[in-house]
């Protein structure tokens, strides 16, 4: 009674003293093992119980005391009291192994004689009986000791996909992209192939096939392909996405786009991301998805016009060009083309070259540049930009991104030069509007960027004469 009482004593006061849960759930289940055997030698000594009861007590009763002892022991020798946390090589499973080993030899010094008797009929029995469930057991522990995956990897078993969430003695629980939980038993995984995509990095990569027209060289639509991809969020840059010639089919040149995502987790969100930005890069470049049809060409049928009407429209509210007449605005709009962008992808960089402006038709595009934090600017319906390197081949001053799906109108210097041969006064009148839209966008940087020797109208006239190679 005295050495249950000591030990109950030792137990709380080892409880008390940690803060690990596991450590003070497992003490707390000695504690109630030596309160019970502290009680078994109180009735065996003060109370009159019949002897074949005082007996069975006796012979129960340091079994309590051996298990109770075996849990304490591996919950304060291996498990770290000041942490909550669970030791890597010592889970769940392997501690239970452990205290049941250690209560297993306690056992066979109590009950030698009637162990070695009954070992060949429980042997059998154990055996049938329990077949699958040391099948399980075992497997848990072979799982434990190869640590082909832990809890928090992402792998494949059986077909599904999902995060390990839990390793038990009977099985192995996996949580699925779509919130599901699996239960797969141990003795099932020692016969599966396991594909673990969290060893030896969480980095995975992503494949994805796409078709594009025979019209359009595999060269050119690797470069639109890796265009698209560049610094798309959720990719990786190094290794850098890769773009192959996976097959000729019957309707379409196939391409496969590799790309690694630092999260398997994101896997299906990387999909959506590239097809995505491919869709938005083709409809740009005019490279076509192709689909198996039935075309009948007739010969001297043309296809039907873009709507050049909507870009006129588009172009009316334009304050640089509103000094154009309508048949000039129209003839601009005919020589320009509409792209298209996706929500997130960047327009154009700051410092990047370029020959053009483009105008807002549709969406929202934010304005950022590299010497201030964040946003200094919203683009809205109507909004223009670019208009310095359009007349005088600039690099772009800013950096801007589309917001939401943008629709644009993107004028190339050659399509205005095409407009001015016809009426070089317009380049008076459109750089005077530049030089002012200009100055107000000086004024309201100055406080940010000390600027340098202001350029007069007429060197600026002169710099957009020499870019489009206008004499006179």
């Amino acid at each position: 009674m005295i050495v249950g009482l000591a030990l109950l004593v030792t137990a709380l006061a080892f409880r008390g003293a940690s803060i690990n849960r596991h450590v003070r759930s497992r003490l707390l289940i000695s504690s109630a093992l030596f309160a019970a055997y502290t009680v078994a030698a109180a009735l065996v000594a003060f109370g009159r119980l019949p002897a074949d009861v005082v007996t069975q007590i006796r012979t129960a009763s340091p079994l309590l005391l051996a298990f109770g002892i075996a849990n304490a022991l591996v919950s304060i020798v291996i498990n770290p009291w000041r942490e909550d946390r669970i030791p890597d090589r010592f889970p769940h499973i392997v501690q239970d192994a452990l205290v049941i080993g250690l209560f297993g030899l306690a056992a066979m010094l109590f009950f030698q004689d009637k162990i070695v008797a009954a070992t060949a009929v429980g042997a059998v029995v154990v055996g049938f009986a329990l077949q699958d469930t040391l099948g399980n057991l075992f497997a848990g522990l072979a799982i434990q000791i190869e640590k082909p995956f832990r809890v928090g990897h992402w792998v494949t078993i059986g077909g599904k996909d999902g995060m390990v969430s839990e390793i038990t003695w009977r099985a192995t629980k996996i949580r699925t992209k779509q919130g599901n939980f699996v239960v797969v038993p141990n003795s099932a995984l020692s016969r599966d192939t396991i594909t673990n995509y969290s060893e030896p990095t969480l980095d995975t990569r992503v494949e994805v096939e796409v078709g594009a027209s025979y019209d359009t060289p595999p060269n050119e639509v690797k470069a639109v392909i890796l265009s698209a991809l560049q610094g798309a969020p959720l990719l990786m840059a190094d290794p850098a996405p890769e773009v192959l010639v996976a097959d000729f089919a019957a309707s379409a040149i196939t391409y496969r786009v590799r790309v690694w995502t630092a999260d398997f987790a994101a896997d299906e969100r990387v999909r959506d991301l590239i097809r995505t930005r491919i869709y938005y890069a083709f409809r740009r470049h005019g490279v076509t998805i192709p689909y198996p049809i039935q075309v009948q060409i007739e010969q001297g049928v043309s296809a039907a016009p873009p709507d050049e009407g909507a870009r006129a429209r588009s172009l009316d509210g334009v304050e640089i060009l509103a000094s154009l007449t309508g048949e000039q605005r129209a003839q601009l709009a005919g020589a320009s083309r509409t792209v298209l962008y996706a929500a997130g992808e960047v327009i154009v960089g700051e410092g990047e070259p370029g020959a053009s402006m483009f105008v807002l038709a549709r969406g929202e595009a934010a304005v950022t540049l590299s010497q201030t934090d964040g946003e200094v600017a919203r683009l809205r319906e109507g909004a223009f930009f670019g208009e310095m390197s359009l007349l005088t081949g600039d690099a772009r001053s800013a950096t801007v991104a589309a917001v939401s799906d943008c629709e644009l109108i993107e004028i190339s210097a050659e399509s205005f030069r095409r407009v001015v041969l016809a009426d070089r006064a317009i380049v008076e009148r459109v750089a005077a509007a530049v030089e002012t839209r200009r100055a107000g966008l000086e004024r309201h940087r100055a406080t940010r960027t000390p600027g340098g020797a202001a350029e007069t109208p007429q060197t600026f006239v002169a710099r957009v004469r020499r870019f489009l190679r206008l004499s006179g």
